[in-house]
């Protein structure tokens, strides 16, 4: 089947762990998938899980409404992770058999038998494996770890990924400073068959342009004064993986020149030899600015440009996907806890409103920060509002290139994006209510929705608590028009 079977125990009960030996339930899968290893984790939170398992064992001790939300919650977390749920109490296995959620694949009753979770958990993959399921024409979403987010215009690009991964061409990654081109960079990388090979960054931008040529490619002995010793570039550092230039817009004519060739057919010189190497990289290039607008500028070499954008991805600026800030903020939140176990473990629905209404205009980077700060200065086990800093002018600011129309329309598009995430914050993803408080008909509202690549599941993380005060309804109903 896989090389390594991942299965999360998930549950919030404190006596989970009582009923999960981690041992004896490894040593039996192992046992039912021959020639298998098996890797278990326990959680209590399907957001803490450091990778995207192939089965959820999800314990509750009765199926009362809380199990439904609790397996709707790892369905959204996992879209495609087949569930097994446990239960804690012998009496409620008749309850279950009428009342069982769709999403559950199978489940079975505590104290778990270790032969006969073996045996569900080898049906369940192996039905999940089959041919007919990966033949099925039922579209998988491509899940990478390193990259979070639901939004359908984040997903568009990380479903490139695989495609980009299976061949050498070059990639070039555009978007905002902050949005993660790096991360794209190296999931590519370790998605390919390069993933065993170095993943060498520059920051082209930091290279000195005399020194580029040296750093790059290297150089003989004596090819300089103080040339003393023979010495290999980044290039030769990264033979068989990935050479990522960042910023590759801040090179100097002279340096685009000496990438030109090198690009396209892998040679280099290194300074003061008189024979060409040829080089075994691929060429991923990123950078912050539209460097079709920067061609036209004269500002970047045209043929160097399209020997670098044979393949292309931009990554979509944060406040473009705003449902994916509560994931990505409780992804950061984890990743900061201190070492002592103390101070915060979740964000509070008035935190995540006030991380929804923030421009971000140092994108995914700046939230990490600010969730950062937020962890070392709050005590409590909660963020609050209240701890959380953000820049002091929130406000968008408006490009004014362009004709009058095209910027009402844009600003126009950002107030309505920005209310439709407000409002199914405060309905936790309840269209009909959304629709009602903007004064719109559900149709209509869902037809926003699909415009802007809205999910209203990304909002029903947070299912307890009262809902908060919902935005006024629009005196004019917005249709995208200015």
């Amino acid at each position: 089947m896989k090389d390594v079977i991942r299965i999360v125990f998930l549950s919030q009960e404190k006596d989970g762990r009582s009923c999960c030996d981690h041992a004896r339930i490894v040593e039996y899968v192992e046992r039912a998938l021959t020639g298998e290893r098996v890797a278990l984790d326990y959680v209590a939170d399907p957001f803490l899980a450091t990778h995207v398992p192939h089965l959820v064992l999800l314990h509750h001790n009765s199926p009362d409404p809380s199990y439904e939300e609790c397996v709707a919650t790892v369905t959204r977390r996992w879209p495609d992770v087949p569930i097994v749920g446990v239960i804690g109490e012998q009496g409620c296995v008749d309850m279950l058999a009428q009342d069982l959620p769709a999403a559950l694949r199978d489940f079975i009753v505590c104290p778990l038998d270790g032969r006969e979770l073996a045996l569900r958990v080898r049906r369940v993959l192996s039905q999940d494996l089959s041919p007919a399921r990966c033949t099925s024409g039922h579209t998988r979403r491509v899940r990478i770890n390193s990259l979070v987010g639901e939004s359908a215009i984040f997903q568009a690009q990380v479903e490139k990924i695989p495609l980009f991964a299976d061949v050498d061409a070059p990639v070039l990654l555009q978007g905002e400073t902050g949005t993660g081109k790096e991360v794209f960079a190296r999931a590519i990388h370790y998605s390919s068959a390069r993933k065993d090979h170095a993943f060498i960054p520059i920051n082209c931008a930091a290279l000195p342009d005399q020194l580029f040529e040296n750093e790059l490619f290297g150089h003989a002995k004596g090819a300089y004064t103080s040339a003393a010793h023979e010495q290999g570039g980044l290039v030769l550092e990264a033979e068989g993986g990935t050479l990522f230039l960042d910023e590759v817009d801040a090179l100097n004519s002279y340096a685009q020149a000496k990438l030109l060739r090198f690009v396209q057919y892998r040679e280099y010189r290194p300074l003061g030899c008189s024979r060409t190497k040829l080089a075994n990289v691929r060429i991923i290039a990123a950078s912050n600015l539209d460097l079709r607008q920067a061609v036209a500028n004269r500002q970047f070499r045209e043929d160097l440009f399209h020997r670098l954008n044979v393949l292309s991805l931009v990554v979509p600026p944060l406040r473009d996907r705003a449902e994916d800030i509560p994931l990505l903020a409780k992804r950061f939140l984890q990743r900061f806890q201190r070492a002592d176990g103390q101070g915060p473990r979740q964000l509070s629905d008035e935190a995540i409103q006030k991380l929804l209404r923030h421009v971000w205009p140092g994108n995914v980077r700046e939230l990490e920060s600010t969730v950062q700060r937020a962890v070392v200065m709050c005590a409590s086990a909660t963020i609050q509002a209240e701890d959380i800093e953000c820049a002091v002018d929130t406000s968008r600011s408006l490009s004014l290139n362009g004709s009058l129309r095209a910027v009402k329309n844009s600003a126009t598009m950002d107030a309505e994006r920005a209310y439709l995430v407000k409002t199914l914050v405060t309905f936790r993803g309840n269209v009909t209510h959304a629709a009602k408080a903007a004064g719109k008909e559900r149709r209509s509202f869902q037809r926003l929705l699909r415009k802007y690549g809205i999910h209203r599941e990304s909002f029903q993380q947070d299912g307890t608590g009262p809902m908060g005060t919902y935005p006024p309804p629009l005196h004019q109903p917005f249709d995208g028009h200015a």
